[in-house]
């Protein structure tokens, strides 16, 4: 996603926040112009704004009509963790081969942070959000450890679909406090230098929401 200009990025970041907060609904069909008219900016930077949307996974464009959200389906969840399981496992594999490099120490350090950060979001049970957002940062963690420009670019186009996964997943009674559990597991996996078994518990707490009744 590459925004060019104020217009588009205000567009898109009022967009995006629509629907993460579930205020644009999946399965409508909304028209460019009216929602241009209702945000008070032209068609062009809002059309350069939907591209991006759809670009990153969050919409998809019907077009000369209009737009919709995209719903999670058992076929795009099954498609996305199969996606992330390729990805993440290769980055622990990678990490797990490097423990004597500076960025293998910085990486472990920022998921130490990043695990402290779950654990107070454990603490308010009104704080589910912010459990999620930082299961994002968690996992981004090991992302970019690879360095890929590739890796990035795929791994944004399915943060919408890792979004909703995630927050289904969640919802499921005891489950926030069993990702933190795997984390915790992954992190410690990695900082023993034991590659293999922090590959198993990832695909494993990947694979998870598969494994559920979230749909």
């Amino acid at each position: 996603m590459v925004i060019k200009n104020s217009l588009q990025s205000q567009a898109y970041d009022t967009l995006k926040e629509q629907i993460l907060s579930n205020i644009l609904t999946p399965g409508v069909l909304y028209s460019e112009t009216k929602i241009s008219k209702e945000l008070g900016i032209s068609r062009t930077p809002m059309r350069e704004a939907l591209q991006c949307l759809s670009q990153d996974g969050y919409i998809t464009i019907i077009p000369s009509r209009g737009f919709k959200i995209r719903q999670l389906s058992k076929e795009s969840m099954r498609e996305s963790i199969q996606i992330r399981c390729a990805i993440e496992g290769f980055c622990v594999h990678l990490i797990a081969s490097q423990p004597s490099e500076k960025r293998c120490q910085k990486l472990l350090k920022d998921m130490e942070r990043s695990l402290a950060r779950q654990k107070k979001a454990l603490a308010s049970p009104a704080s589910r959000s912010s459990f999620i957002e930082e299961d994002h940062r968690f996992h981004l963690l090991l992302v970019h450890y690879a360095d890929n420009d590739e890796f990035n670019h795929l791994f944004q186009r399915l943060m919408y679909m890792i979004h909703l996964t995630t927050s289904n997943a969640l919802s499921i009674e005891g489950r926030v406090q069993a990702t933190f559990e795997e984390h915790q597991e992954l992190y410690n996996c990695l900082k023993s230098e034991d590659g293999d078994k922090a590959y198993r518990i990832l695909i494993a707490h990947l694979l998870m929401p598969l494994n559920m009744d979230i749909l």
